[in-house]
This record gives C-alpha cells, sequence and structure tokens, in this order.
C-alpha cells in the first residue's frame, strides 16, 4: 500500500467535477465516470487519451506516493496531514493555464507563485518521516539515468526527484498525446473546461491519496482543509 500527499480542490468544486468528468474517474470515492465526446474527440478517443492521468486522479504532487516508513500507522500520518493543514493558511492561485508539458497536458499557474513553491517544499520537508526509503526497484522506475545530479540526489533524499528547485505545480489531464493529435486534443480539453480556469482557484486543502494494491487507482482516503478551523473530510 502506498499513500500521497497531493493537491487537489474540494470535491464539490466545478473544476474538481469537470476534470473528473473528463479523466473518466473520481478520485473521491473511486468512481469511474463514462466518457463523453468533446470537440472533434470522441468518447472512445478521450477515454483513450486520459487513460494514464485516470488511475491517480485529478491532483498536482506535492508528497510523491510513497509506503510508511516501519512503526508509522495511517492513522499517525492522518494526525499528522490534520496538524499541519490546521497551521497553514489556504491561498488562491490566480490564474491556471492549459499547456503541454513533455507531451502530456496539464493545468499550470499562469504565473510563478513563490507562495505556492513554499507551500509545496514545507509538505514534501513535513511528512519525510513518515516515507520509508526507495526499494532499489522504486528508484529503477524513476529512470535515474534521465535525471539530472541534483534530481538524482533529491531522489535519493526526499524519494522524489520533482521538488525545491525542480518542483513544477502541474495538474495532469492526459497522457503523451503525439503531436500531429495535439491540437485536437488542446481544443477538446478546452471545450470540456469551458470558463471554468477563468476564476482563481483556492488552495484550501491536502487530500491524502491511498494506492491499496500495486497498480491499483488511487482514491482519496481523507481531505483536509487548510487554516485554524479545518475539519477533516473522509472520503
Amino acid at each position: 500500500m502506498r499513500y500521497a500527499i497531493y493537491f487537489t480542490p474540494e470535491h464539490d468544486d466545478p473544476l474538481c467535477r469537470i476534470a473528473a468528468g473528463w479523466l473518466g474517474r473520481d478520485a473521491f470515492g473511486g468512481a469511474a465516470i463514462p466518457a463523453k465526446a468533446h470537440g472533434e474527440l470522441s468518447a472512445a478517443e478521450v477515454a483513450f487519451h486520459t487513460a494514464a492521468a485516470r488511475r491517480y486522479g485529478f491532483h498536482a504532487t506535492l508528497k510523491a506516493p510513497f509506503r510508511l516508513a516501519d512503526g508509522v500507522s495511517e492513522k499517525a500520518l492522518v494526525d499528522a496531514v490534520d496538524a499541519f493543514s490546521a497551521g497553514t493558511e489556504p491561498f488562491d492561485i490566480p490564474r491556471l493555464k492549459l499547456t503541454q508539458i513533455d507531451g502530456f497536458f496539464a493545468l499550470v499557474p499562469e504565473e510563478q507563485l513563490p507562495e505556492l513553491n513554499d507551500f509545496a517544499a514545507e509538505v514534501v520537508k513535513a511528512f519525510e518521516p513518515h516515507r520509508a526509503p526507495l526499494s532499489d526497484a522504486e528508484v529503477a522506475r524513476r529512470n535515474p539515468d534521465a535525471l539530472t545530479p541534483q534530481e538524482c540526489r533529491y531522489l535519493s533524499q526526499w524519494g522524489y526527484p520533482y521538488v525545491f528547485d525542480a518542483f513544477r505545480f502541474h495538474m495532469t489531464m492526459t497522457g503523451r498525446v503525439a503531436a500531429e493529435e495535439a491540437l485536437r486534443v488542446r481544443a477538446a480539453i478546452e471545450q470540456c473546461l469551458g470558463n471554468v480556469l477563468d476564476k482563481p482557484v483556492p488552495v484550501a486543502g491536502l487530500a491524502i491519496f491511498v494506492e491499496p494494491t500495486a497498480g491499483a487507482p488511487f482514491e482519496v482516503l481523507s481531505y483536509h482543509a487548510l487554516g485554524k478551523q479545518a475539519e477533516r473530510k473522509t472520503a
């Protein structure tokens, strides 16, 4: 079993609902959502392009998937996220935009946000004591030969290569899309999203996602609102 600490909007947030419909699965509860045609893409094409992202649900990675360290229980992790969230004030991402990163489409901040990067770094550090060291197989799956020396150091020390100065906030919407398909896929995502990106996105909580068995879809275990009045919401 693996856990991850992700950002995702609250379950009833319009962006969360629309993105879950696009991806074909609701991470809050894990329900499958039949694919729909968008733009020039058929329902089958949408399902194909979202297959890789569907397993993880709509999210931005903060603390990448990890096994619990020896002696650490699920309850201890949940309590730690509760405490961290209660002591962290919410803030907004003024605007997200759709872009393509290494071939896959994702939502990213329109401008660099130091507050967001600092928040992500604090999450990485705060929950490191709860993470078991990576196995050799887990390291190999990250393809370390393709990483920079700094990313390799981050992978070794923090269990994930893309942290701190290598971090880039993104909410994945597809798997890798071939160049000849990119315009059609972009247009379909934009049609699906409508005007939902015109509003700021509140960074108002942290979610613990869980992978019950290797290769299983990730689901929200619990959602933790930020701020002193935070309340835990279980999925």
